[in-house]
């Protein structure tokens, strides 16, 4: 029975024939709220020529759902689009496989080949363009809105996504398919540590040189300790660091960023320390000889833990808000001082683009970060609608992935996931 279950994965994952059904299980949404998503059975959407049909593999559930779930059609990237009408299939992270090529990509793509796909597509909408409120004013789409997203079985790969170059080819196709889906939150953070940036100086009469990331040899305060938050630190560690703060209100998350990257800390060379909110200051203020901070990562978005950080910044020192603050919350006061003195730098960033995402395969690829530490559960897309209203009551610490081409299966909970056990899992639940 394991023999035949082994040799179904096999046929799954290497098969470059792969025929689609005429129906296919998906999340769908039809307006704001939770009462307005399903588990849907639908039709595997016809292609055009300038089409293709890809198998999901697996498909990530993202935080950023919630968003569209409360606002429907006036979210920025529905524009009006009638959901109940047409509804949108979610999913903004995923691995996939082509199934079909459409008659004018055939010379380009064959069926078997394995992408991920950018779901920030940097395109003017080109089908259905009647179907929104203001099309003219719309210069971007995404994957999982008006896009047909991952949370389904299969998914068609549109002019737009092709044109913004959003289809990334893997550099390694043995990748498992949770972190190729992972890559699209990871490369997030990349985006944002690439926002960095410090002025180097070797000496008085040198130039200076602008570095972008992290300072090598600095010291770097990871605030929040959530699963981004901990993407955060295991990036950090490329940079060299010399000493890499990670606070928490939570000590259960410091212990986990210590099992997680402890080892990897110490390998670099760097002085992990992990300390509860209320410690962060006198331990940045002793681990930086009085100096502060060179980098500040803020991946919570709470006004005044913002706003106090800025005040732990060394000389020259950069605040990242990745945490996004909401409205009638996000005005934050600036030391104009300090910036003109102090010469300190606040960035941001909102998301990733294709580069971010080749990038974060790569770093995937070379082991510069283990996806596998921040899954929280897996499951089936019957799942789906339990995991974001997990997510929405604070109740999952980490990613939730899904496996679409599997038999309905109760959600599970876990601490670490990777391919071995990824390949198990698919061996014993593939339909």
């Amino acid at each position: 029975m394991k023999g035949f279950a082994l040799d179904k994965f096999k046929k799954y994952s290497t098969s470059t024939e792969i025929d689609s059904p005429s129906t296919m299980q998906a999340i769908i949404a039809k307006g704001k709220g939770f009462e307005n998503l399903e588990v849907a059975q639908v039709p595997v959407p016809a292609i055009n020529p300038n089409q293709l049909l890809a198998r999901v593999d697996a498909a990530g559930v993202c935080t950023s759902i919630l968003k569209l779930i409360d606002q429907g059609p006036d979210h920025t990237f529905i524009r009006g689009w009638d959901m109940e009408k047409n509804p949108i299939i979610l999913g903004d992270e995923g691995s996939v496989t082509l199934v079909k090529i459409g008659d004018n990509l055939k010379n380009k793509y064959r069926p078997g080949q394995r992408f991920a796909i950018q779901p920030a597509v940097d395109s003017d909408p080109i089908n259905h363009r009647e179907r929104y409120r203001d099309v003219e004013n719309m210069h971007k789409c995404a994957v999982g809105y008006t896009l047909g997203g991952h949370l389904a079985q299969y998914i068609v790969v549109q002019e737009e996504v092709l044109k913004a170059d959003c289809m990334l080819p893997l550099p390694n196709d043995s990748m498992s398919y949770f972190a190729v889906s992972m890559a699209e939150p990871i490369s997030c953070i990349y985006s944002a540590q690439q926002r960095n940036y410090h002025i180097i100086k070797k000496g008085p009469h040198a130039e200076r040189k602008p570095q972008l990331g992290m300072l090598s040899g600095g010291v770097a305060v990871v605030i929040g300790a959530g699963a981004m938050g901990r993407m955060h630190a295991e990036l950090a560690l490329r940079f060299n660091p010399r000493v890499l703060i990670v606070s928490d209100l939570q000590q259960e998350r410091l212990d986990r960023t210590i099992l997680n990257i402890g080892q990897k800390a110490k390998a670099n060379n760097c002085k992990l320390i992990c300390v509860l909110s209320n410690k962060l200051d006198e331990t940045v203020k002793k681990e930086s000889n009085g100096r502060g901070a060179d980098d500040m990562i803020l991946a919570v978005g709470i006004n005044p833990v913002q706003q106090h950080a800025l005040s732990l910044l060394a000389a020259g020192g950069v605040a990242n808000l990745f945490g996004g603050l909401p409205k009638g919350k996000h005005i934050l006061q600036l030391d104009a001082i300090a910036v003109h003195y102090q010469e300190i730098k606040i960035v941001g960033s909102s998301g990733g683009e294709p580069s971010d995402m080749s990038a974060t395969l790569k770093a995937i690829a070379n082991n510069d970060v283990d996806p596998g530490n921040y899954i929280a559960a897996i499951g089936s897309l019957d799942n789906a609608i339990d995991v974001l209203k997990l997510i929405r009551e604070t109740k999952i610490d980490g990613k939730a992935i899904l496996y679409p081409h599997v038999k309905k299966t109760p959600l599970q909970i876990i601490d670490y996931w990777d391919k071995d056990k990824e390949i198990e899992f698919l061996n014993d639940r593939l339909a």
